[in-house]
């Protein structure tokens, strides 16, 4: 099905040609610059439980450095598509492969943010993020707190931070690693208004700066659009539409072309 280009003379959104049920579209180019993001495929995934099919002979293809969002209802296999990602589950058929190596068992260089910031409450906030305790772990954990603008709260308690104060260390600590692939699961559906739209500041700030390749699974069809370069819909344990966002960033979610492209993907949804 040829997707209609929306209405934009300077091409900032193309609707390529979605090959959802024939194969993973091969995205427009992407310029990442210097990055340290690896190739993401998935082939020809399915998954089962029992009888229960969550995952249908899904493909996509992204590249490396990419910062794909994931949209969709409620039971399409955006969690399950994650965890496979990362290695946590195993695909009934098919599979995935990071820069070629096909993934079996966890991946060192993918790293997974929840919704639910999981801090232990019995360390402090530097001991949570240097939690792995590899050599060197309290400078490393120190730079990635002063990336998240939490370095004076190094030595205090999760339960006297704010809620996005938690989900900053969360993302802190995945920063420790230096993924090559992060995944974000629903990150920050929790979080006030405000308080997500710094998160959302401070995420693409760190995305630009080293260019990981990033997976956003959200339900705010805003937020996809406001932060990726490409949305992908899911229905049904396939990737049933695949748009491009060329917006110059920061964008304004206000933006007409914005808001046209988030009612196009809502209609797909």
């Amino acid at each position: 099905m040829m997707l209609k280009r929306l209405n934009n003379a300077d091409g900032v959104f193309s609707s390529p040609m979605s090959k959802a049920q024939n194969g993973a579209r091969e995205p427009a180019a992407f310029d990442a610059g210097r990055h340290r993001g690896k190739r993401v495929d998935l082939n020809d995934l399915h998954l089962s439980y029992g009888d229960r099919h969550v995952l249908r002979g899904l493909n996509l293809a992204i590249p490396a450095g990419q910062f794909l969002a994931v949209v969709g209802r409620s039971g399409v296999g955006k969690s399950s598509l994650m965890r496979l990602i990362v290695g946590l589950d195993k695909p009934t058929n098919g599979n995935i492969s990071i820069d070629g190596s096909v993934v079996q068992g966890l991946q060192k260089s993918v790293k997974l943010l929840f919704q639910d910031a999981r801090l232990l409450p019995w360390q402090t906030v530097l001991s949570n993020v240097g939690i792995a305790r590899a050599p060197g772990w309290r400078d490393a954990a120190m730079n990635a707190l002063r990336d998240v603008g939490l370095a004076e709260r190094n030595n205090e308690w999760p339960a006297v931070l704010s809620g996005g104060q938690r989900q900053r260390v969360a993302l802190a600590r995945v920063l420790v690693g230096e993924p090559n692939v992060l995944l974000l699961d629903e990150p920050f559906g929790a979080l006030d208004a405000l308080t997500r739209a710094d998160m959302h500041t401070l995420l693409e700030k760190l995305w630009l700066r080293d260019r990981f390749t990033t997976v956003l699974i959200t339900h705010d069809v805003a937020e996809a659009v406001a932060l990726a370069d490409r949305v992908v819909v899911m229905r049904e344990g396939r990737v049933t539409f695949d748009v491009d966002v060329k917006a110059e960033r920061p964008r304004q979610r206000t933006d007409v072309e914005l808001v046209a492209l988030q009612e196009r993907i809502l209609r797909e949804v």
